[in-house]
């Protein structure tokens, strides 16, 4: 009987979660999906300006910084440059590092956690539900930009399938690994102003590594340490992700969620 109310209440965890979220992961999802549908009917206009590709090989640094490497008017180098490289990962980490910090700590601060701590559910299912929630939670706006971009094609604008599906689960795969540093930081710290923010700085500083180590020939073999590199910065939007890219990815959210429900079980939950 314990197990079913258990099981039970763990789907609710994860549902009543999704539901509270489901306006704002509507409106990111909308945003994003119209952005990407400008970016792409733009493509046409700027896809035979030589001067985009200039400026990008005369300030590589620069360049680097916003996720451009190659030829800006290219259809991979279009849309990382103003999509994937960028933009996309960006709005997943606000979605999933938002839930992140809220997740535990926040719930904790507001005193809605203790209810929960109450129902006959374990710790661990209870981060479990919730790391399955934020999962989901970076699903939707990832897959309307593939969508979005899969229309390129009426617009000159052509990625190979295989490539997009990759780069779209590999940037799903970063939301979660950094969502899951936001859960295990609150866990540990019980702040959702600390999970948030030690997770911005530390997100910020791997985007910058994975974009600067290209054209800077000393980080270059620090890039390994980047998640971002995992998910965008091989050149996934044209060779596709690569399986032992995506098991790294699966790994560190792994790691990252054991360690949130090792610190779960010690907060001092109220």
């Amino acid at each position: 009987m314990r197990a079913d109310l258990a099981t039970t209440g763990s789907l609710q965890v994860a549902g009543i979660d999704l539901l509270l979220r489901r306006r704002s992961l509507v409106w990111y999802t909308v945003g994003m999906g119209l952005y990407a549908l400008v970016v792409i009917a733009l493509y046409p206009t700027f896809k035979d300006d030589t001067g985009l590709d200039d400026f990008a090989s005369s300030s590589e640094t620069m360049a680097a910084l916003f996720g451009i490497s190659g030829s800006l008017t290219s259809p991979v180098g279009w849309l990382n440059a103003n999509i994937y490289s960028n933009f996309l990962p960006l709005v997943v980490l606000l979605v999933t590092v938002g839930y992140g910090g809220a997740s535990l700590a926040g719930q904790n601060e507001d005193g809605t956690l203790g209810l929960l701590a109450a129902a006959p559910l374990s710790r661990r299912s209870v981060v479990l539900q919730k790391f399955t929630a934020m999962a989901a939670l970076a699903v939707p706006v990832c897959v309307v930009t593939a969508l979005c971009a899969l229309v390129g094609r009426r617009f000159e604008l052509t990625v190979g399938l295989g490539a997009l599906t990759g780069t779209t689960i590999g940037v799903i795969l970063l939301g979660v690994v950094f969502g899951a540093l936001a859960m295990a930081i609150g866990a540990a710290t019980g702040s959702r102003g600390a999970a948030v923010g030690i997770t911005a700085a530390v997100a910020a500083a791997m985007y910058l590594l994975n974009s600067l180590a290209p054209v800077v020939n000393w980080l270059h073999p620090f890039r390994f340490a980047s998640p971002f590199f995992y998910a965008i910065g091989d050149n996934q939007l044209e060779d596709g992700l690569r399986i032992g890219w995506a098991a790294v990815l699966l790994g560190m959210a792994l790691v990252l969620l054991a360690a949130a429900v090792a610190a779960f079980r010690r907060l001092d939950v109220h």
